[in-house]
């Protein structure tokens, strides 16, 4: 009768979803604190689970952030206002990050939306190129990349080079995102710039700064996503400032002023 007591009162409600609760969201220690003492106001669990949820969201939003950018390119058929040096220095900052957390073997939460956006920005950068009338150097593009994502995630490369790459991203980012803004306030407009792409973008570096310190710890990777957002910040910003200009916008004006 004592161990039937036991076996009840170290039960949970919960206890059919333990597994996934403990695989994607939360360790041991917490479940306990929430599910058997009910402690649903225990600091370090919240910060835990908010970290967790957070990443989790920000891995599912990667999947499809940039897709309404590669829809627009290929709805417009035309690359105007993007930069392709932006998206070879993003690329070098996405790649950077997921060798780092790779070889480090940080939890994929910590980094799954590097995948994603790998994925979607390389596609973006082969319809700049494509759309410019240099097909077959949007092929060779891929090539190369695919080649050296490769050598950087091999064993050959020492951790100290991944390091390096990782530091490297802060000006990455900054210079790429300080190209777009400049073509941006040349132009006059953001050209072919998805709005919704941009905002989601600005968010997910928000919400990264805090799950990075919480399942990481690591300062490096906290700093770039800080560089990250406030890089993302400038050109939302811009979004908003040109929202009513365009492209065909501009023709016309320059049309009716002739």
């Amino acid at each position: 009768m004592a161990e039937g007591s036991v076996l009840v009162e170290g039960s949970s409600f919960m206890d059919p979803f333990k597994g996934f609760l403990l695989t994607y969201f939360m360790p041991e220690s917490c479940y306990d604190e929430f599910f058997l003492n009910f402690n649903l106001l225990d600091v370090p669990c919240l910060k835990i689970l908010l970290s967790k949820g957070l990443g989790i969201g920000i891995i599912l939003g990667s999947v499809m952030v940039k897709l309404p950018q590669i829809f627009k390119l290929m709805g417009s058929k035309s690359a105007e206002g993007l930069s392709f040096q932006t998206i070879l220095l993003e690329l070098l900052a996405i790649t950077g990050t997921m060798a780092y957390c790779i070889h480090n073997k940080f939890p994929f939460s910590a980094w799954g939306e590097a995948l994603f956006l790998m994925l979607q920005t390389i596609a973006i950068g082969f319809l700049i190129q494509r759309y410019g009338g240099n097909t077959s150097r949007g092929l060779l593009f891929i090539v190369v990349y695919v080649g050296l994502l490769i050598l950087v995630l091999s064993p050959v490369t020492p951790l100290s080079v991944v390091t390096y790459l990782q530091a490297s991203n802060m000006p990455a980012i900054i210079i790429g995102r300080l190209i777009q803004a400049v073509a941006n306030f040349r132009n006059g407009h953001t050209g072919q710039l998805s709005a919704i792409s941009v905002f989601l973008l600005f968010a997910g570096s928000l919400a990264r700064i805090f799950t990075s310190l919480q399942e990481t710890g690591d300062t490096l990777m906290a700093l770039t996503y800080v560089i990250s957002s406030t890089c993302n910040g400038i050109i939302a910003l811009q979004v908003l400032y040109y929202w009513n200009s365009s492209p065909e916008h501009k023709k016309k004006k320059k049309k009716k002023s002739e």
